[in-house]
């Protein structure tokens, strides 16, 4: 598992970003940091059961299809990562113990121990750093034309975890700056009955994160986190509820800063 292949990805695996409504006329920048659970054809599915890849473990169900939706419903652009964390996780920065996780939840990642320094750097040389890459010229270029820049990023969170039930239908996460995610969070608290978490059942840091620090925080931008749980937005009816949710209520959220 530790031999190196010429290239990771092959010609038959996914590129490993996508953008969704390019030259989008919307400020916000939308992200999705765990939209796939791709895994490149040489890694042999990390020796990970077939439906271990298809779990919450993988990726963030359902915020592939939310977020186009979103980006549509917004005229916003959308950058996904199109590869399974499991591989290597997008949101984590390179030297944290979880950016490849040898166990995730209660399952073992087989084809991620004992893995040597070059397959790591092969790893975030053709999966990591082309998503951040993508992210960073689009957040450059909309600063060279002087255009403003929100930057929203997306996930979702499985409904139980280790056995324990989550009671938050969504949550909004923010590391120094929590302005945008408690305007957002009071518009949702507002809409009916939800359970918004603030700051759970995750939360920002330096350590444990990698986007929001890096590319909103570093360049002083409004931002917010945002996490669904899964079972809310597992099919697309869920998901459209939640994408036009979302559209109706970021733009006075960021009107308000």
């Amino acid at each position: 598992m530790n031999a190196l292949p010429k290239k990771l990805l092959g010609a038959d695996d996914p590129a490993p970003v996508s953008v969704h409504n390019t030259g989008g006329k919307s400020a916000f920048l939308l992200v999705a940091d765990h939209a796939g659970n791709s895994i490149p054809r040489a890694l042999d599915r990390l020796g990970v059961a077939a439906a271990e890849c298809e779990r919450h473990i993988a990726w963030d169900i359902g915020i592939a299809g939310l977020g186009q939706m979103l980006a549509d419903a917004l005229d916003a652009t959308l950058i996904q990562q199109n590869y399974s964390r499991l591989v290597i996780d997008c949101n984590r920065p390179l030297d944290a113990a979880s950016s490849i996780p040898t166990i995730s939840e209660n399952t073992g990642i087989p084809g991620n121990v004992g893995l040597d320094e070059i397959n790591k750097a092969a790893r975030a040389s053709e999966i990591f750093w082309p998503y951040h890459g993508c992210i960073e010229a689009e957040l450059d270029r909309r600063r060279r034309a002087g255009l403003a820049a929100a930057l929203i990023a997306l996930h979702s969170f499985t409904p139980v975890f280790k056995g324990v039930a989550r009671p938050w239908h969504a949550a909004v996460l923010y590391n120094r700056d929590r302005r945008f995610a408690h305007r957002l969070m009071a518009l949702l608290n507002a809409e009916m009955e939800f359970t918004v978490g603030d700051n759970a059942p995750y939360s920002v840091s330096d350590a444990t994160d990698y986007t929001i620090p890096v590319h909103a925080e570093r360049r002083g931008l409004h931002h917010v986190l945002i996490e669904i749980r899964q079972d809310l937005i597992a099919d697309e009816s869920g998901q459209r509820e939640w994408a036009l949710r979302l559209a109706r209520l970021l733009p006075p959220a960021y009107r308000d800063l």
